[in-house]
Parts: C-alpha cells; structure tokens; sequence
C-alpha cells in the first residue's frame, strides 16, 4: 500500500470537497490518503514519507490563490523529484490553477506527474453525483498508476 498526500487550500470550500473525494477514490484503488489543508503544513519534513502528492487550488483570477504560491515554495525545500504528482481545483470562469500546479510539479520539481493531467471541475458540479464520480474517479486512477510506478 502506497502513501498519498493530497494538500489542498479552498476559498469556499468547493476545492477541500474534491480533495476528500479524490481521497475516496486513491482509497478505492487499495492506497492510503491523507488529507490536509496546506496552511496546516508548517515546514518541509511535514512533507515527507509520502509515495504520491496531488495538490489542489481554486482558481482565482486566472491564477492559483496566494497561499498554494507560498506553499509550492516550501515544497521545493522537501526535495519531491522523482515522486508521483498530480493537481486539481475547482472554478468558475477559467480553471487555470491546476495546470498551473501541474506544470510546476513536473518542470520545476522534476516530479513523475500522472498521465491524467490536471483535473478541473466547475464549483457548482462538485457537490452533485457527476463531480462526486469524477474526483473518485480521478484518485482512483491516480492509485492505479502509483501501484504501478
């Protein structure tokens, strides 16, 4: 059983949805989850002993909020390369955050992203049954890879 860390800030609490949602689904392929509010990270070491990471941000102004910014940072001083990453969020007009995350977990920390890509969802899908299905589905077959990594 492999150990996954999903790291997640929300404004409206759309984004902490998904994040236990994707835990569900990374739960359902046979893995663990554990999941936080990056706020509640308080230094690098927090970051360690965990095989996976998908990091979640809405999308605010065509941008990730400010706090995902300053935790990327210290996720840089954890040293992830090489470790299974992948990124999600929640939005309302462009959904920009979660590739914005997922590009700089690939080319700046030089992690091993999932061949998923970033997972996006519209704000007033996550509470339904489709936006349920799809982060399960998501942190499912980001398990399935981990297992296969």
């Amino acid at each position: 059983m492999r150990k996954v860390l999903i790291a997640y800030d929300s404004r409206t609490g759309k984004t902490q949805q998904m994040a236990e949602y994707i835990a569900e689904g990374v739960r359902i392929s046979g893995n663990d989850a554990e999941v936080k509010k990056i706020t509640a990270i308080k230094n690098e070491k927090e970051l360690q002993g965990y095989d996976g990471y998908i990091f979640g941000s809405p999308t605010y102004h065509r941008d990730m909020i400010g706090s995902m910014k300053v935790f990327l940072f210290l996720v840089q001083k954890a040293d992830p390369a090489g470790k299974t990453g992948g990124a999600f969020g929640s939005y309302t007009h462009s959904g920009d955050a979660p590739k914005l995350i997922f590009d700089t977990m690939e080319n700046v920390f030089k992690m091993d992203m999932v061949n998923l890509g970033s997972f996006n969802l519209l704000e007033h899908k996550v509470g339904t049954e489709e936006g349920l299905r799809a982060c399960q589905a998501y942190g499912n077959a980001f398990g399935e890879q981990l297992g296969r990594s």
